[in-house]
């Protein structure tokens, strides 16, 4: 098989059946085999039912569905465990990202990439403050890790299979998928596009998800919080020193002493802020290691007409 399209699904009924046409007219127009894999991520519309009656009048429609909600990257996780084609396809269904792009990062992926990625010269219909936080989150995370994650880009994307087999070598639950494939490494390239405004509901992504989003990117692909919680220690440490000799000197030498309880409330609030901050990062990376640990399924299928679903 040529090509697998991976689309995640959360209450995208609006969407289904207009993406389900234009990704068709846009595989066929290249002339390669291909399967569609929807992975139905807990949706309480009807979504499912949408797809199902797709794969009855197209055998190269397939479907995985979950038995809740277990997010957009292991949706995307459980598509990649279950592809057959040379290349894949990750591509999300609200139509922002448009399907007729698909032929031309196949069209770049033919030159020899393994991966080549969507780039996004401008997001219509996203507010200022998701745009700002968007960009700065991406500049911090290239900042503090290694890895080159480029900038505005998400998951809309083609790999080639052998990239899809890394990606299933690596088991963590707090998937960051577009730092996973910019770890693997291999030869690397983009196109850039407009992005378009959602086509019909709204976005999933909630301010709540986009910061557990973000913390699963930092904590990830980055040791440089537990760093800072490291530098902080020794700054304020020197710190609560420097008052500490301030302290005698005030009341032994110069003797210009007040009694008074405003400064040691003062240091000891701040003392205990900084403690605070470290422990919660140190949290954060224990949580991680505890859910790795226990070593869960990441998604639980309840249906599919995938046989061998994964």
């Amino acid at each position: 098989m040529d090509i697998s399209i991976i689309i995640p699904i959360f209450n995208e009924e609006g969407n289904i059946e207009l993406l389900y046409k234009r990704v068709v007219a846009t595989i066929q127009a290249c002339q390669l085999s291909f399967e569609i894999i929807f992975v139905n991520d807990g949706s309480k519309d009807s979504s499912l039912q949408k797809i199902m009656e797709l794969s009855i009048t197209d055998n190269r429609i397939k479907y995985i569905d979950f038995s809740r909600n277990f997010g957009h990257q292991i949706a995307v996780s459980a598509g990649l465990n279950n592809t057959l084609g040379e290349a894949v396809v990750i591509i999300d269904a609200d139509l922002q990202d448009p399907p007729e792009l698909i032929a031309e990062l196949y069209q770049k992926y033919k030159e020899g990439y393994e991966v080549v990625y969507a780039k996004r010269k401008s997001r219509k219909g996203e507010s200022f403050l998701k745009l700002v936080t968007a960009k700065l989150f991406y500049k911090t995370l290239r900042n503090i890790t290694s890895v080159d994650i480029p900038l505005d880009t998400g998951d809309f994307r083609i790999i080639d299979h052998k990239v899809v087999e890394e990606l299933r070598k690596m088991p963590e639950p707090n998937k960051f998928l577009r730092g996973q494939i910019s770890w693997i490494g291999f030869r690397q390239t983009f196109i850039e596009y407009d992005r378009q405004e959602r086509a019909f509901g709204t976005t999933g992504y909630t301010y709540r998800k986009m910061i557990k989003f973000a913390l699963d990117g930092i904590t990830s692909f980055s040791e440089s919080p537990l760093k800072l919680a490291t530098m902080l220690g020794f700054v304020v440490s020197f710190a609560a020193f420097c008052m500490l000799l301030y302290a005698f000197y005030s009341r032994l030498i110069s003797r210009d002493y007040v009694p008074g309880w405003a400064s040691l409330i003062i240091s000891v609030l701040f003392l205990g802020g900084i403690q605070l901050l470290s422990l919660g990062i140190i949290g954060e990376y224990i949580s991680r290691i505890m859910a790795n640990v226990r070593n869960r399924p990441l998604y639980i299928i309840s249906n599919s007409n995938i046989k061998s679903a994964k």
